[in-house]
């Protein structure tokens, strides 16, 4: 499909700017906001426990891959845990049992998250909707359901003591503070695969079809085709968020893979702003950070991630960064609507602001005419 299609399809115009005449993305404004925090958090292991901000950045990956197929391409899925908990079973499997160098155990949890997303991608955008979900939730139970009974997966213990060995075989990562950057740099790279994809001819025919499927279906795009790359895409990286956690924790167990792991991904996405960059992320720490600040109360923390959820949905459906982003287009539109300056008529000006004509007149014919004496 040619450019024209794309952005008729998204609503765009050929130069850059939506139906509305506004700018069409602000690009640099958001890789600068990103390396910003990139910068924040290389210093960050100075002042917070690197296993708690590792723990925020394998759960914002998994928020921002998921927020790529539900805030963009308009998919609600209910079973993204078992992208996320099968790829850490694959990942500490591989590393202990097979031996397998850490990348290459994070790799092969990707692929097979991969693998499973095309498979279950096929089989779920064959329907729309709450269809759509419920299938997703039902095809993540039989997922659950395997890794209960698997023997490889170590039942209800999971899998425990994943080695980490030397990234590349030169890199000790067995300290928490290395491990801690290459886990920003898998974020990092995520991300930003995920803001590519975005801001490509992919992301626009993407939102294309989550405002009117139906006139990207008219224009002639594939619809089914986007959707399932936009699924496997996700669950890719949902799997590599999970890999990633599996060997911070050294444990792949049962929590990562149960239909409560899908609905905190969906909480995070709608607490941070479903369908903006960093919305996400925002999410993902405020959950985490609340549920390690009050994982004394027990299951009560579960009482109060209900209650957000439900003050979420009725009161900020935006969510904290699109509300903030609301605000500032508000404020930007309410500056842009405000009338230029009006100039004021001559006789209301003062005497002194006309050179002096009406002065000269008023002080009569003879001063006007009279010499100017040295």
């Amino acid at each position: 499909m040619t450019n024209r299609s794309i952005l008729a399809a998204s609503g765009r115009t050929s130069s850059g700017r939506t139906a509305s005449g506004r700018p069409a993305s602000g690009r640099n404004v958001e890789l600068i906001v990103f390396a910003v925090l990139v910068a924040g958090l290389t210093v960050a292991p100075l002042m917070v426990y690197p296993i708690l901000l590792m723990k925020v950045l394998c759960f914002a990956l998994f928020a921002c891959a998921f927020n790529l197929l539900i805030g963009y391409g308009g998919l609600l899925s209910f079973g993204h845990a078992m992208f996320f908990g099968f790829a850490a079973y694959v990942s500490g499997y591989t590393i202990k049992a097979w031996g397998f160098p850490t990348e290459l155990g994070i790799l092969a949890g990707a692929a097979v998250a991969a693998v499973l997303g095309l498979v279950a991608g096929s089989i779920a955008i064959r329907r729309q909707g709450i269809y759509f979900a419920m299938v997703t939730l039902a095809l993540a139970q039989m997922v659950f359901f395997f890794c209960l009974q698997a023997p490889f997966t170590g039942g209800e213990d999971g899998i425990q003591a994943i080695p980490r060995r030397p990234i590349f075989g030169v890199i000790d990562i067995s300290r928490d503070i290395v491990l801690f950057y290459v886990v920003l740099a898998i974020f990092a790279a995520g991300f930003l695969i995920i803001w590519r994809t975005i801001h490509s001819p992919f992301g626009q025919v993407l939102k294309a079809i989550r405002e009117n499927e139906a006139r990207a279906i008219s224009l002639g795009y594939a619809v089914d085709r986007f959707k399932l790359m936009a699924f496997v895409l996700s669950a890719t990286l949902s799997g590599l968020a999970g890999a990633t956690k599996a060997v911070v924790f050294q444990l792949a167990s049962l929590t990562d893979v149960t239909w409560q792991m899908s609905g905190e991904v969906v909480l995070m996405t709608l607490v941070g702003g479903m369908g903006t960059v960093f919305g996400p992320i925002v999410g993902a720490a405020v959950i985490v950070v609340m549920q390690n600040t009050f994982t004394g109360f027990g299951e009560w923390v579960l009482v109060a991630q209900g209650c957000i959820f439900v003050l979420t949905v009725l009161l900020f459906r935006r969510g904290i960064v699109g509300e903030i982003v609301a605000l500032a287009q508000r404020r930007r539109g309410e500056e842009d609507a405000a009338p230029p300056p009006v100039a004021e008529p001559a006789d209301k000006q003062p005497p002194s602001d006309r050179g002096g004509v009406r002065a000269s007149a008023a002080a009569g014919p003879s001063e006007a005419s009279a010499p100017v004496s040295s």
